[in-house]
């Protein structure tokens, strides 16, 4: 049964075979690769996502494929050492209450993923192969940190009602009891 911070990081750590210690060196990766790179990774992942009839079909029909780049551009270039441009629009809301309404599970993992990683592999010399690995590592470690979040959240054990942060790469995510479980 999902425990508290301790065991999330645990199942992340499992399930991406990536330690959280290796997602802080996305830090600085704005700087490195720059923001046209930012923007066209995010354009290569959501033209798959915007197409993909396995997963992504049903949950982003009807909404502005624009909006979901922009949102994930600024988001990766903020959380890489970039401008704040997503929480200056979006407010500080976390990543894991942004995704409260969806289904977060391994499968969904999986399948983020690999269009993500399908999409670095498109975007050629815009991003170095170091940049991609690390960045790789942090997407990894992140979805199944997800995961693992959603699972504390839908369980009846006292610690999901409680507020933890966690800090993959070193910022902080809140996590609070999901209101909708």
């Amino acid at each position: 049964m999902p425990g508290g911070l301790q065991w999330m990081k645990e199942q992340a750590e499992l399930n991406s075979g990536v330690k959280q210690e290796e997602t802080t060196q996305v830090g600085d990766l704005y700087n490195r690769i720059g923001e046209p790179a930012f923007r066209k990774l995010s354009v290569i992942f959501y033209d798959k996502v915007y197409s993909d009839e396995e997963w992504f079909k049903d949950i982003f029909k009807g909404k502005d494929k624009e909006s979901a780049i922009q949102n994930q551009c600024e988001f990766f270039m903020q959380r890489m050492g970039g401008p704040s441009l997503y929480s200056d629009r979006k407010g500080n809301q976390t990543l894991i209450s942004r995704h409260k309404g969806w289904r977060v599970d391994k499968p969904a993992a999986e399948r983020w993923l690999s269009l993500m990683t399908q999409s670095l592999e498109d975007i050629g010399d815009d991003i170095d192969p170091e940049s991609k690995e690390v960045m790789l590592k942090f997407f990894k470690h992140t979805a199944y940190l997800l995961v693992a979040a959603k699972e504390v959240m839908h369980s009846n054990k006292p610690e999901a009602e409680k507020t933890d942060v966690v800090k993959p790469g070193g910022k902080d995510i809140i996590l609070a009891k999901d209101p909708s479980a």
